[in-house]
């Protein structure tokens, strides 16, 4: 059987000795999608979309410092604590979804002490793009060919040429088109619920569905830490599990409370 084989080079362009992935454009695309969702859910809610200036910038630096400690030490701790230089080295890649959204749940908790916003509100509708955010992330994984599947035999079976030879699942398009869809459905129940929606129910779901669909596709993605490689469950689908009792126990709540 013949397969789709991926040959792209993961450098978008270059002027003299600087270049430009794919990855880099695509992670910028999805902070200003993000940037851009949150202006026109501030209008929706007649909020002042200037104030998101100073939320877009605690969420980078959170996304990015958390995206990079967690793939440090989630994933190769071993290594990073032997050279923690090697730690600010973003440009050798290494990013972590975990790590990252832990990191901007810390960055907007931090923002809405500051100003006096309520933290739920706002993680909410923040939870909207992260979706999306993801989307294009793994976009940005498959033009790398990083992260990749396990060999197979399905039709739509992936060749890699810059890993092997071997016919592997498109893991990142599995991932890319589950976080895509999950944007499109809590985009819809934002917008026909909104006045009705309880504190905590979307970002309470929002985890369950991408922490489910990250659990599950994990079982084709190749091993990407560096340890443990001997136990049944992936690093992945361990990070995952909090994520999981964090959003089940979001929904619950939010519909036992009364706020």
């Amino acid at each position: 059987m013949e397969h789709f084989v991926w040959s792209l080079d993961p450098v978008a362009f270059s002027f003299g000795s600087v270049r430009v992935f794919w990855y880099g454009i695509l992670f910028a695309t999805a902070i200003l999608s993000g940037l851009e969702y949150m202006k026109w859910v501030y209008r929706q809610e007649g909020k002042n979309v200037d104030e998101l200036e100073n939320m877009f910038i605690y969420a980078v630096i959170g996304i990015v410092v958390g995206a990079r400690l967690g793939h440090c030490l989630f994933y190769d701790p071993a290594f990073y604590l032997a050279h923690p230089m090697k730690i600010f080295a973003v440009w050798e890649g290494g990013l972590a979804s975990h790590g990252g959204g832990l990191g901007l749940m810390i960055a907007l908790w931090l923002y809405t002490k500051k100003y006096k916003i309520n933290f739920l509100w706002l993680i909410d509708r923040v939870a909207i793009p992260t979706a999306l955010f993801g989307f294009f992330v793994r976009l940005g994984n498959f033009m790398n060919s990083e992260i990749i599947g396990k060999p197979t035999e399905v039709p739509w079976a992936v060749v890699f040429s810059r890993v092997d030879s071997l016919p592997r699942h498109p893991a990142q398009l599995y991932e890319a088109v589950s976080y895509l869809i999950i944007f499109l459905m809590l985009t819809y129940i934002y917008k026909t619920r909104k006045t009705s929606l309880k504190s905590g129910f979307l970002f309470g779901l929002f985890l369950v569905l991408i922490f489910s669909a990250r659990f599950m596709i994990e079982f084709v993605k190749v091993k990407q830490a560096a340890y443990m490689s001997e136990i049944s469950l992936t690093t992945g689908q361990d990070l995952s599990i909090p994520f999981l009792i964090l959003g089940v126990f979001l929904i619950v709540w939010s519909f036992r409370k009364n706020i």
